[in-house]
């Protein structure tokens, strides 16, 4: 979807569920991976993230889209407009928005990658393992304040 539909969308659903209109710009934004969209309070515009789209279809992005029209219409109507806010949290409820966008499946994923990196202290034998490289020569073992080598692992066959 290129950013005109989303302009386009999120202006219907601005005259249809809070009957006012929307203004400003309404935008794609691929580095929002942990969050489902965001609004500015110094120009008001929203941010929308594609990811979300993507993976969990229209009805859950719509529901985010409300959440950020919630905040974009309290902020211009001088009301509370923060999650906190009783009133956020009554239009919210209203519109039928979301209070938290779903995780994406790749963040879900992540932790799960598998070792890259193993430590091993030169003293007592410690092993410790690691998903990103670590500089050896700023650490030393938890157990014996030894030295430590690193040693990259074959990600096929694990630790």
């Amino acid at each position: 979807m290129s950013d005109e539909r989303l302009q386009e969308w999120v202006e219907r659903i601005s005259l249809q569920f809070f009957n006012l209109p929307f203004r400003h710009r309404a935008t794609f934004n691929r580095r929002l991976t942990s969050t489902g969209g965001r609004y500015f309070t110094k120009t008001h515009h929203i941010e929308i993230s594609p990811h979300q789209l993507e993976a969990f279809g229209e009805a859950e992005t719509e529901k985010i889209i409300k959440h950020e029209l919630c905040h974009y219409h309290l902020h211009l109507l001088k009301k509370g407009y923060r999650h906190r806010d009783a009133d956020f949290k009554q239009l919210l409820a209203k519109v039928g928005g979301a209070r938290y966008c779903q995780a994406l499946p790749s963040r879900k994923n992540r932790s799960r990658m598998p070792y890259k990196y193993k430590l091993t202290c030169q003293k007592c034998g410690q092993e410790y393992l690691r998903k990103r490289w670590v500089d050896p020569a700023k650490y030393g073992c938890g157990k014996c304040r030894g030295k430590l080598l690193i040693k990259m692992l074959d990600l096929v066959s694990g630790p």
